[in-house]
């Protein structure tokens, strides 16, 4: 929004320095800047608003002992990340980007179906919140979205998309695609429930999902914004997506709101930001990798936030083989999601959380050498 207005003022009275928000790493930049600034300034409001109105999270029974003490810590902070996220988006990027809109779109819905969920949860006072099938059904429309414009309208994004609409590039591999054909749609689908639902079950210690988004949008950004650089894209030779460059500004302002909502998230937290923030972030994620052609790429960018589904749905597996076989079920981890494991080994919350960042790190850095290394 704000592109059009220095645009038109560089027109009309041509002041010195307004051609600059032409460039994408100036208002990624502002966009980052701008999402800082609104969450430390929303957030200590909207904290206060939550206690006041004894919004806060209930005792987890299936967590650890230790964790007890987290009750009635205020929740729905993903209010704070959304606003950070969405107003420096619509201030500093492009919405006649179709790649903006759809992003926004994603983040925004998604987001709903995670207030949605808390509010049942603390304010009605339902132990289970929104139904688990609604919250799929949710999921489920938003996939089917993103995923039947790429598939059966990619000129609506750009007029060279058809050409790789259903394709994906190959980590490690030059010159390597994967088309999904008619299963690209049904792939979209998965991919935003996955990644949406593996953000939520991350979101289990203090500043552990919302530092991890921060690692991970900061890498989407960097990848984006190659993407969209012909120049860039033609030396790694992977496929240069018109107009994609723009999602590096929702990239910086996800990337700042992360970081100013970990202010108040750190250990120990002010404030949860529930599954308002939790199923947004994860579904802005997973659209992210779909919109830049690395839906491969999530395991390795994502390492994260994959570890811990993981680790779930081994400990359901494993438990339920064992309890047909020997009558009792049996577990691989002490308790999942495997940060509750590390816990139950006796580390303390830091510890695990800052290890988890370096684990982070060190898969962002792999991730972006996937396109080098070759």
């Amino acid at each position: 929004m704000l592109t059009y207005v220095f645009e038109l003022l560089e027109k009309l009275y041509h002041p010195p320095g307004f051609g600059v928000v032409r460039y994408i790493t100036f208002r990624a930049a502002a966009a980052a800047v701008t999402a800082l600034l609104i969450a430390f300034w929303l957030g200590p409001k909207i904290i206060a608003a939550l206690k006041r109105h004894q919004i806060g999270e209930s005792a987890k029974l299936e967590a650890p002992k230790t964790h007890l003490t987290k009750a009635g810590t205020p929740t729905m902070g993903g209010l704070i990340v959304l606003a950070a996220i969405i107003i420096p988006t619509v201030l500093w990027g492009t919405l006649t980007n179709l790649y903006i809109v759809l992003i926004l779109f994603v983040t925004i819905t998604l987001g709903a179906v995670g207030f949605l969920d808390d509010y049942l949860k603390v304010v009605k006072k339902k132990p289970k919140g929104l139904i688990g099938r609604y919250k799929i059904v949710g999921q489920f429309v938003v996939g089917l979205a993103v995923g039947g414009i790429i598939y059966f309208y990619p000129e609506w994004i750009d007029s060279d998309l058809w050409k790789i609409n259903s394709s994906s590039t190959v980590p490690f591999f030059k010159h390597k695609e994967v088309d999904f054909g008619m299963l690209y749609v049904p792939m979209v689908i998965f991919i935003i429930i996955a990644t949406s639902n593996a953000v939520n079950l991350t979101d289990g210690l203090d500043g552990l999902a919302i530092g991890t988004t921060a690692i991970v949008a900061l890498t989407l950004g960097v990848i984006s914004y190659i993407s969209g650089n012909v120049n860039l894209s033609s030396y790694l030779t992977i496929p240069y997506l018109r107009g994609n460059g723009e999602l590096v500004v929702f990239c910086a302002a996800m990337s700042g709101a992360a970081i100013g909502f970990l202010w108040f998230n750190a250990y120990p937290a002010q404030v949860f930001m529930g599954d308002t923030g939790s199923l947004a972030l994860g579904g802005a994620i997973g659209a992210l990798c779909v919109l830049i052609k690395k839906e491969l790429l999530l395991p390795t960018l994502g390492f994260i936030f994959f570890a811990e589904t993981v680790s779930v749905i081994i400990q359901r597996v494993y438990f339920k083989y064992t309890k047909k076989r020997y009558g009792e079920g049996r577990r691989v981890f002490k308790m999942a999601p495997i940060h509750h494991h590390f816990e139950l080994c006796g580390w303390p919350e830091p510890k695990i959380v800052t290890r988890f960042y370096i684990i982070a790190i060190l898969m962002m850095i792999l991730s972006l050498a996937t396109f080098k290394v070759r």
